[in-house]
């Protein structure tokens, strides 16, 4: 038996973070994204370095490593990827970081190039958070809407079911013949004839 649990009785209980998930959310993808601005800039390096090594034909990076030039956004560039970040809904930040994933795993962009791709992920999310609002508030609408009983629908709509747009002979030779003699216990209708 270990005794393990039993030291940890004194330990603080894990807490869950104060913050709401809607913060949560601009960090997560702020963090996603210099993260493989990272990668990128390493991959990058990994290139030129091969390129070098192919080039010159000796390898001499175990012997001094030059520091390398790090990329960075710019404030204003910053700002506005964490603007449009605070627009998306908790419930996509997931998905948001798998499509950026994905292309950054199939395009393999420069570095410069890394946040160009992530604002465009972030344009698709919101796009399609559009959508998917619109077509949840027309399913609200719909479903909301107040339910016809059947008598407003036979108020609408009549049916007659000896009605056709057919044309048949009997019609014809109606149409023809003088109208018969009205009973006098009826009123008259005639329908108005077309020349």
């Amino acid at each position: 038996m270990s005794l393990i649990p039993w030291l940890r009785w004194n330990e603080a209980p894990p807490r869950l973070s104060s913050r709401s998930p809607a913060e949560m959310v601009p960090e997560t993808l702020m963090v996603e994204l210099e993260g493989q601005m990272r990668e990128a800039e390493r991959q990058q390096w990994g290139r030129s370095n091969a390129v070098r090594k192919i080039r010159t034909g000796v390898d001499y990076s175990w012997l001094a490593s030059a520091p390398r030039p790090t990329y960075d956004l710019s404030p204003g560039e910053r700002l506005q990827l964490e603007g449009v970040c605070a627009k998306i809904h908790p419930s996509y930040c997931g998905p948001a970081i798998l499509r950026f994933r994905q292309l950054m795993a199939e395009q393999e962009p420069e570095v410069q190039e890394v946040s160009r791709l992530f604002r465009s992920v972030l344009q698709e999310v919101l796009e399609r958070m559009k959508q998917e609002e619109a077509a949840h508030k027309l399913t609200r609408q719909w479903s909301l809407r107040p339910r016809g009983s059947l008598a407003t629908f036979r108020s609408r709509a009549r049916i007659t079911p000896f009605a056709s747009d057919i044309r048949t002979i009997s019609q014809d030779v109606e149409r023809d013949a003088p109208p018969p003699p009205r009973t006098w216990s009826m009123p008259e209708f005639r329908a108005q004839k077309e020349d």
